[in-house]
């Protein structure tokens, strides 16, 4: 039996998973979310447009980890993040698109690269740009090994005294509780949430709809009635009919 799903290294960073065959193929990023890079939920995402006719790049953007501890999200470099975008449009498999796809703290951070991008007028920016449950604004640092159930009196979701991210080698301009500007992007954006997330209330999402739309920008937006943080079956089918959708929409099939 042949293998439909292909891996392929991105120099200097890391797997990707694509069809088989030459290709180009369009392509997407895909950020993970507090549970690590090393935990593997990323790469699962990544074979799933794979088989849809993507080229899918898991971007494992945590500090540190093994096989305990997938790592942290602290004074994490975002200008990596944009080097993975340029390099995965360079990549011969893929065709010169590329979209950006990010869940929880991935979804923050692809808003905040898109927009940090837009507004230095850093060029060639994501194609496409879908967050599920994101926050709103920036949030602070976050270290799984300090994590403990909400029933503990040492639980800490994240910490307003350490930073998660840096930009050009300093975090001063990304504090926490900072609006993150998406509205600065004109592109398509896509964002979804669950309406009874314990984890990021999806308010957040309708106030980014909110400004997305006061700027003239027109956001396609999916509220998921009834789903937590972390989908149920079925949710999930629905959220991931939409996604693909979303990015054949505008960034095309395979060639």
């Amino acid at each position: 039996m042949k293998l439909t799903i292909h891996r392929r290294l991105l120099p200097d960073f890391g797997t990707t998973y694509g069809p088989a065959g030459e290709g180009p193929f369009p392509a997407v990023l895909i950020l993970h979310g507090s549970e690590g890079g090393l935990s593997g939920w990323s790469h699962r995402t990544a074979t799933l447009f794979a088989a849809h006719g993507f080229l899918a790049y898991p971007h494992a953007y945590s500090v540190g980890g093994n096989a305990w501890n997938a790592g942290a999200i602290e004074n994490v470099p975002l200008d990596r993040t944009v080097a993975a975008l340029h390099a995965l449009r360079r990549f011969s498999a893929c065709n010169g698109k590329v979209g950006l796809y990010g869940v929880s703290r991935g979804g923050e951070q692809a808003l905040l690269v898109t927009s940090l991008m837009s507004k230095e007028g850093l060029t060639p920016l994501p194609d496409a740009v879908a967050a599920h449950a994101p926050a709103d604004v920036i949030c602070g640092a976050f270290d799984a090994k300090s994590y403990r159930d909400s029933g503990d009196p040492g639980w800490q979701a994240w910490d307003l005294a350490k930073r998660a991210w840096t930009w050009k080698g300093t975090s001063e301009g990304l504090l926490p509780t900072t609006p993150i500007e998406v509205e600065a992007y004109s592109g398509p954006i896509m964002l979804s949430h669950g309406t009874k997330d314990r984890v990021w209330s999806s308010e957040m999402t309708k106030r980014l709809a909110e400004r997305l739309r006061a700027a003239g920008r027109d956001p396609e937006v999916h509220l998921y009635e009834g789903q937590d943080h972390l989908p149920d079956s079925e949710g999930e089918n629905l959220h991931n009919e939409r996604l693909l959708s979303f990015f054949f929409n505008h960034l095309g099939r395979s060639s």
